[in-house]
């Protein structure tokens, strides 16, 4: 459009332009020509907008080795052809409108299907309550007070500060055993576990247990791409079945003890002592993945279980569903024996997490604010809990929900008649987005289940949601 810029400036240099010479004098035409080509060439493809700055001719002329006469030359032909324009004492900058020259053919973009009225889906945090203003205080006191030599590289463990900040925070909410030494600064969980399967394959693990069901899109895949067996471990009311674990003969377990992802459930103190016992027994790894533990409404805390035994277990915790994830911000509490193995695969993936976002939650966590931005968003997500449970208890009452005291999802188990596929096809065509349990196990058998992550949505848009789900169910029922 018209007035549009781009990033180049009249301090450009040749580089800049990309401008190659061909100076054998005996086949080549003459040197202001080819310059001229060479940006007539880049204003077409559009590689030149209109209103871009070019060098100034004498800059050009060094840049490219050529007498400033040659460039004048240039620019000159082209401010006669209509492609540039240059007043005298200003820029000389491209006067063709986009739609002047020839444009590359248009790829048509892919149609998009209609946005849902209302979208249950899991995992959108409320992002628009991050809280701004404490971050960047954080942000500031950070330019202003780090030494210089935090900002070069560090190791792939990443920085002390945060190291113990985590520690502190975690040790005192989360009932850990962290030792800021044992601390390992990652990306959030996918690349958390991704760097624990790299370590457990290349030290001859073989086999991976996983919750069935449990995410399809982060430790099973990146197992079965790291050429381990992954095997699914059935679920009950109260979390993973230890007996069938103790007979899977995996080399580790993934767990979420404390909230179990997606059905809810608490594992038992009895149950967290045998899973360690055979962790021991057969010197295998827990790891612990502790997604949003910190959202409890009815029930007193659950401690991780790292702090049973923190030489067998690793403590996975994000940022991700307590601040925003487009931080990418995550922490792995690593076995003393793993740490040195871990660290060096994190520094193989990508160098290390970026300094300032690690510097910046440390001071966010000492200040308190972290502990202040979670008791502010409790009553919030607790209000949208409240009020799925108060309409399926209204509209769907034939459903049964569970793993509601904690978290930012809710699922409800339908009863036999009902089909999972048909019920989330029938609630798409009326503008409602959800998913199944279905798709997140491994043994396909299984009750039929919906899964309402509710933290994005307002009160008004849950009760309007899930009454335009019981028109759903009934569109299933009539068939």
């Amino acid at each position: 459009m018209p007035g549009t810029r781009t990033n180049l400036t009249n301090s450009s240099t040749a580089e800049d332009l990309l401008i190659e010479l061909d100076r054998d004098r005996t086949r080549a035409e003459p040197l202001h020509r080819q310059i001229a080509a060479s940006i007539r060439e880049s204003v077409r493809a559009g590689r030149l907008r209109h209103g871009a700055s070019l060098p100034p001719s004498r800059t050009l002329a060094t840049g490219l080795g050529v007498s400033r006469g040659v460039v004048v030359e240039a620019y000159q032909q082209l401010t006669a052809e209509g492609y540039l324009t240059s007043r005298a004492g200003g820029y000389t900058q491209v006067a063709l409108e986009p739609d002047a020259a020839p444009a590359p053919p248009a790829t048509p973009a892919p149609e998009r299907a209609a946005a849902p009225a209302v979208d249950f889906g899991y995992g959108h945090t409320d992002v628009s309550t991050f809280p701004r203003a404490a971050w960047l205080r954080s942000v500031r006191t950070v330019f202003t007070a780090t030494p210089n030599e935090r900002f070069a590289y560090l190791d792939g463990r990443g920085v002390p500060e945060l190291h113990q900040a985590l520690a502190d925070y975690l040790n005192r909410v989360r009932g850990t055993s962290a030792e800021p030494r044992h601390t390992v600064v990652c990306s959030g969980f996918g690349q958390g576990v991704s760097l624990l399967i790299q370590v457990l394959a290349a030290r001859g693990a073989r086999r991976l247990a996983v919750e069935d069901p449990s995410p399809d899109d982060d430790a099973r895949p990146l197992a079965g791409a790291a050429g381990l067996d992954v095997v699914g471990i059935p679920v009950g009311p109260d979390g993973i079945r230890v007996a069938e674990l103790e007979r899977s003969d995996a080399d580790a377990v993934v767990l979420t003890p404390s909230h179990q992802w997606p059905t809810g459930g608490v594992l038992s103190a009895a149950a967290r002592a045998r899973v360690i016992a055979w962790a021991k027994r057969r010197g295998a790894l827990v790891i612990e993945d502790d997604y949003d533990a910190e959202y409890r409404y009815d029930r007193a805390p659950v401690g991780a279980i790292q702090g049973l035994a923190p030489d067998h277990v690793v403590y996975c915790g994000t940022a991700s569903k307590t601040l925003v994830p487009g931080l990418r911000l995550g922490w792995l509490l690593v076995p003393p024996h793993l740490v040195a193995d871990v660290a060096q695969a994190k520094l193989l993936a990508d160098r290390g997490s970026g300094v300032i976002d690690q510097l910046t939650f440390a001071d966010f966590l000492g200040r308190g604010e972290f502990d202040r931005h979670l008791r502010r968003m409790r009553p919030v997500y607790r209000r949208r809990r409240d009020a799925l449970l108060t309409a399926l208890d209204t509209h769907l009452p034939e459903l049964t929900p569970t793993g509601v005291a904690a978290g930012q999802h809710v699922v409800a188990w339908l009863p036999p008649e009902l089909d999972e596929a048909a019920v989330v096809a029938a609630a798409a065509r009326r503008g409602v987005a959800l998913r199944g349990v279905a798709r997140y196990r491994l043994d396909p058998a299984g009750p039929g289940g919906l899964i309402f992550g509710y933290a994005t949505l307002t009160e008004r848009a849950i009760a309007g949601g899930v009454a335009t789900l019981a028109r759903a169910v009934a569109d299933v029922r009539a068939v």
